[in-house]
């Protein structure tokens, strides 16, 4: 017995150094939400071991009732979002423009903290939804919180606040059995835009590439409204704003996306969540808009029509500013969950237009935090109290968080000593922009809001060709979902005031006849509600087409954070794969090895390689292109899989960059095989019919990696999509 007392006095030593570090740590104890001690918490009390629980265990109804209440009420829309802080910078002072301070020294790093969202489905839903995407940033700032409340798309379906309930509960699962979950493609929703021209415009955003963005940090955000800047002097310009991402825009398929909501529902969230976790920031340039007072009317369009852009031929997009995200949440629901955005959430030299959708707006978000976040002290849940501090007369209300001292709570005072005191402007006061108004007390829309058709047919103008086929395709699925003939028939009369040509493809694939759609516009309703008087004519466009409104013309450079599979199994020529791993990482792409099965792969010379990810849990969806290396026991293994081969042919179908190397090359020639494309492929690997396909029997990985990083740049290879469609 003796000989143990030393092991155990080393054992209480260990336990003893334990508890010191966790007492320094100051959370070394289960507590009650008053601070008092648990003992056990891993039975309740009880009337003997078996008996029934008593009610005093107070411990066991703390616990019980915090998480009852732990769910608080999801956003009527936006429910489902992800999250993460950051910060931004102006590149140089905006004096001229505003008095805001945060967009005034270079130096300065304001803090932010911004949500993206999808806007139809539940918190459940999938994040590969046909959707706009929420882009909502919170700026922390010296002078109070700024909120930019903005969506991926410039525009918005209707320009009246007065119909957002109505679109919101068109575009929601049907309340007689509550279905569709997260879509559009359904009666109801159709059955209202195809009463309200002046959605059309926004129906062309929707039915794009852009409603399915292949990551958060590869889609652009918009403010939507028209803004003001107000500078020292008064003087106030209309502003637009625009986020551009640095990584480009980029898409994804709609077949992609419903093959990624089986295989990863949270692949928004991942992607972010992963990029942000391994360095790779994600970064958007802040751009603006400014119009002069004196142009408001100019233009053929009004600025303060929540449905029209204003086209970047006409006003240049000046970039002002970088944000970056650096840091994820500590916990999703005290931060994404609990954040609360609201487009009144000023600063100085920032203030609104007359736009009639914003104008509602400023009534709604308070009205839902309210009821979503249990009272009128939301502002004071960590993630959304502001860095300026905060002397107002406000008290009490459910959730109080600050103890007010002192006698008086109201303005004016002298029991206070007057304070809080009003701020004058030059002390940081908020002015309101002096506006000159006139007019009478109307339930009526401006004249200038009348013209629906004239911005959907640029946008859709200004589509390549292959964003036009998806456009068509998307109309027919969601169309094609819709069990009423009167209301597709109506959408396809509309879209032919948009372009006859547009209405014919879709009307081909709905198997309406053609002739329907020539004729005068004839929406069949109600005179009274004949959304026909608020289209006299069509405006004349000053811009055919806009080069900034397709995706596949913007600019596209460099391949940073990009995912690439390398398709690999046992005797795999392991000096390819690091090779190719090796410069695909110098220029910030990332390579990961996709096996027939999970574990370790045996290379043909011997050594091991960690597999990434197995077939079985992953498919070339989830990637934006796909290397497949020689060695020749691999290869057989790969061309006897039949996971192997989807995976090939779907990359192929996909549009996406693909490299092969040494037998590699015979992998993805039976994928092509089984597509009916029969192309031969020399020692030379040039396959000169087909962009984007980078092969070499004979030449080392080393040699095709700068070839296959050039063909990943634009992301897609489009016109296989023609080929595919006319095979030779």
């Amino acid at each position: 017995m003796p000989k143990d007392r030393p092991k155990r006095d080393s054992k209480n030593k260990k336990v003893q150094a334990l508890e010191s570090v966790r007492e320094q740590s100051g959370d070394q104890y289960l507590t009650t939400n008053q601070g008092l001690r648990i003992n056990d918490d891993q039975n309740s009390l009880k009337a003997g071991p078996r008996g029934p629980s008593l009610l005093e265990d107070f411990i066991l109804r703390e616990k019980i009732t915090h998480f009852d209440h732990e769910r608080i009420p999801e956003r009527v829309v936006h429910a489902r979002g992800s999250a993460a802080h950051g910060y931004f910078q102006v590149y140089k002072s905006l004096a001229s423009l505003t008095r805001a301070k945060f967009l005034q020294d270079p130096a300065v790093k304001t803090p932010v903290f911004v949500r993206f969202s999808t806007v139809a489905g539940s918190r459940g839903s999938t994040d590969l939804a046909r959707d706009v995407r929420g882009f909502a940033v919170k700026f922390y700032t010296d002078e109070g919180n700024y909120d930019l409340v903005g969506n991926n798309m410039p525009v918005f379906f209707i320009q009246d606040a007065v119909k957002f309930p109505d679109l919101v509960h068109a575009v929601k699962p049907e309340p007689q059995h509550e279905m569709p979950q997260a879509a559009s493609a359904h009666d109801t929703f159709w059955d209202f835009i195809s009463l309200m021209p002046e959605s059309m415009h926004m129906v062309m955003w929707l039915m794009s590439d852009r409603a399915i963005p292949r990551s958060f940090r590869m889609m652009e955000g918009f403010g939507v409204h028209t803004f003001r800047f107000v500078n020292a002097q008064g003087v106030g310009r209309f502003v637009k704003f625009h986020w551009k991402p640095l990584l480009g825009v980029h898409s994804i398929l709609w077949d992609e996306a419903q093959k990624i909501s089986g295989l990863d529902p949270d692949f928004h969230r991942r992607d972010l969540w992963e990029a942000i976790e391994t360095g790779n920031f994600p970064e958007w340039e802040l751009g603006v808009q400014v119009v002069e007072e004196r142009d408001e009317h100019k233009f053929e369009f009004d600025l303060l029509d929540p449905t029209k852009i204003i086209p970047e031929e006409l006003v240049p997009v000046v970039r002002i500013g970088k944000m970056t995200l650096d840091r994820n949440p500590d916990n999703f629901f005290s931060e994404t969950e609990q954040v609360a955005f609201h487009p009144g959430h000023l600063v100085p030299g920032i203030d609104f237009s007359n736009d009639p959708l914003l104008q509602g707006r400023l009534f709604s978000y308070t009205d839902t935090q309210l009821i979503r976040l249990g009272g009128p002290n939301f502002h004071e849940i960590p993630i959304n109290r502001p860095v300026a501090p905060l002397h107002n007369n406000q008290r009490d209300g459910h959730m109080r968080q600050t103890i007010n001292a002192g006698q008086a709570s109201y303005h004016p005072n002298t029991l206070g000593g007057g304070c809080p005191m009003q701020a004058q402007a030059d002390m940081g006061g908020f002015l309101s922009y002096a506006e000159k108004l006139t007019g009478s007390k109307v339930r009526e829309r401006s004249k200038s809001f009348f013209d629906h058709f004239s911005q959907a047919a640029l946008f859709w103008r200004s589509q390549s060709a292959s964003e036009q086929a998806h456009l068509v395709q998307a109309l027919r699925f969601e169309l094609g979902k819709v069990d009423v003939s009167a209301i597709r028939e109506r959408m396809v009369a509309l879209l032919a005031q948009v372009d006859k040509k547009l209405a014919a493809r879709v009307a081909e694939g709905l198997g309406l006849h053609v002739t329907s759609i020539t004729g005068p516009l004839n929406l069949s309703i109600p005179a009274d509600d004949d959304p026909r008087q608020f289209q006299p004519k069509r405006a004349t466009a000053s811009v055919e087409k806009s080069a900034a409104l397709s995706m596949v013309l913007a600019p596209k450079k460099g391949i940073q954070t990009r995912k690439v599979a390398i398709l690999a199994a046992d005797g795999v020529d392991g000096q390819a794969v690091v090779s190719m791993k090796t410069a695909l990482a110098a220029v910030g792409a990332m390579a990961k090895i996709v096996a027939p099965r999970s574990g370790v792969l045996k290379t043909a010379d011997g050594t091991d390689m960690k597999i990434d990810f197995s077939l079985l849990t992953t498919g070339s969806v989830l990637f934006d292109a796909l290397y497949i290396p020689g060695g020749e026991e691999s290869v057989w293994t790969l061309l006897r899989t039949p996971k192997a081969s989807m995976f090939t042919h779907e990359a192929y179908l996909h549009c996406k960059p693909i490299a092969a190397t040494g037998a590699g090359v015979n992998v993805l020639q039976s994928a092509m095989s089984l597509l009916g494309l029969h192309k031969s492929m020399d020692k030379s690997g040039d396959v000169p019919s087909d962009e984007g396909i980078v092969v070499a029997r004979q030449a080392s990985a080393k040699q095709v990696a700068a070839r296959f990083i050039k063909a990943m740049e634009p992301h897609r290879h489009w016109a296989r999509e023609i080929e595919l469609a006319s095979p030779e």
